[in-house]
């Protein structure tokens, strides 16, 4: 039977004086031809060189094979592709596509490979603040990969929006040991930290690590004030506006939204006297369910203030719901006015389109491992979570040009399947990684997918990968 098959090689951009062709009899060569993909957006946004750029390299340069800048690569590259386990790097170093992120294909040294080893990572990892010691050679500056997120998310627009909005959300990090800062926390029910997150649609902006036993809006100002204030460096005329659940409803936050012109619209925690002020909607919404069979909503718009916690009244809207399994009150605080949004577009355009957030915050922890929190410092898990959630940076391009409310779209409230990390992490052995003299081979042979992971270890098998005591401890991990 006649196939369809393409014969011919398909040539990519080549690297170092050689070619990179992917053709279907260079044997089982790579399965993470993905990385050439990556490669051409770090192109397009310089990304690579920019988050280089964050850290101080103290290193003798006459001593040091890999540059921080190929470190950053790899291990950005490595974690697009699945591979969220510093020491994966000791076989992937060898991995002929991901040696094209490199500076040079042919290492300073003999006894070096193209790319760094574990140890290598694991110090970038751990790269303390501040200035380099004697102990630590490589340090990053915190504030600059901060400002990085957002000046990247400049840069995506070729305008200025009209207005945009930023979402805020805290989230569970489960731990599984007695790192620093470890505590239960009761809604969770689980021992974790409390990571900060900030988005503006599918854009990263913020990640902040931070222990759990505190309130969820705490160090929400310091972000917030820092991100407003870099936005409007750049778009002094965009209208921003801050959207999250009641854990964020605290009268410190929303006095610095209504002092710097910033608009808000927060979830707002039922109480007593709440439900007493919509109790005669509540009723309304109960005969019209009655009456219909079906589910209906009666909002109210109203002035109101807590007893002490607030300084000031503020506009609440209420949404007195009756289910048939009974009443279902909600609330929300905002700043924005009655001739601008009405209640119910307000709550169900704009307030309900946070729940997307959800999303965003799955991609970080499921698919880029954001929540791999094995280090035993609050210091040291912070700077590969910084590393992993860096790796949305080039999905930046792709989202861009979305001016004004970013209102999701049907696409993107999606399902995510119930699949762990561990799921993704069986595929076919691989051989060993092979560079020919004259070019780079990239396999692109049916048995070999790309995407595809060797089992346990996720990388191509060398000889020593087959001693015995290896593949017992690799069992327990």
């Amino acid at each position: 039977m006649q196939t369809h098959c393409i014969s011919e090689q398909l040539e990519f951009e080549g690297f170092d004086g050689r070619k990179v062709v992917a053709a279907f009899d260079g044997g089982a060569i790579t399965s993470d031809t993905g990385a050439l993909l990556l490669r051409q957006t770090d192109k397009a946004i310089g990304l690579f060189d920019r988050i280089a750029a964050c850290f101080v390299d103290g290193r003798d340069p006459d001593c040091t094979v890999h540059s921080v800048r190929t470190l950053v690569a790899q291990r950005v590259t490595a974690i697009a592709l699945g591979y969220e386990d510093v020491e994966d790097h000791d076989t992937l170093r060898h991995d002929p596509v991901l040696a094209l992120l490199s500076e040079s294909l042919t290492p300073r040294r003999s006894d070096c490979a193209p790319l760094a080893g574990k140890s290598t990572l694991n110090r970038l990892e751990h790269a303390p603040l501040g200035e380099p010691t004697r102990y630590h050679r490589i340090s990053h500056d915190q504030a600059a990969i901060e400002a990085l997120f957002v000046d990247l998310f400049l840069e995506a627009h070729d305008k200025p929006p009209r207005q945009i909005v930023l979402d805020l959300d805290a989230t569970d990090d489960p731990l599984h040991g007695h790192q620093e800062g470890r505590f239960f926390h009761g809604y969770y029910g689980c021992y974790c930290y409390l990571p900060l997150y900030i988005f503006c649609g599918r854009h990263l902006l913020a990640a902040k690590l931070r222990r759990s036993n505190i309130d969820a809006s705490k160090g929400a100002v310091e972000e917030v004030e820092r991100i407003v204030m870099q936005i409007r460096k750049t778009w002094p005329k965009v209208r921003v506006i801050l959207r999250a659940d009641s854990g964020f409803a605290r009268d410190k936050l929303m006095d610095w939204c209504e002092t710097n012109t910033v608009d808000y619209i927060f979830g707002l925690a039922r109480n007593t006297r709440l439900e007493n002020r919509i109790a005669s909607a509540l009723e309304e919404a109960c005969l019209v369910c009655r009456d219909s069979g079906e589910p209906a909503r009666v909002f109210r718009d109203f002035l109101w203030s807590t007893r002490d916690s607030w300084s000031r009244r503020r506009r609440v809207i209420g949404k007195a719901e009756w289910t048939l399994k009974g009443s279902n009150p909600r609330f929300i605080v905002t700043s924005l006015k009655p001739k601008d949004w009405k209640a119910k577009d307000l709550y169900e355009d704009l307030y309900c389109a946070r729940g997307d957030m959800e999303n965003r915050i799955k991609e970080c922890q499921l698919d880029l491992y954001a929540d791999r929190t094995s280090a035993r410092t609050m210091q040291g898990q912070s700077a590969p979570a910084l590393v992993r959630v860096i790796r949305l940076c080039p999905d930046l391009r792709a989202s861009a040009h979305r001016p004004g409310p970013h209102h999701p779209r049907q696409g993107d409230l999606r399902h995510d399947p119930s699949e762990t990390p561990q799921d993704r992490r069986s595929g076919s052995r691989l051989g060993p990684a092979h560079q020919g003299r004259h070019g780079v081979g990239l396999s692109t042979r049916p048995g070999v997918r790309p995407g595809a992971r060797p089992n346990m270890r996720r990388g191509p098998v060398t000889p020593q990968d087959t001693n015995p005591s290896r593949q017992q401890n690799r069992k327990h991990r």
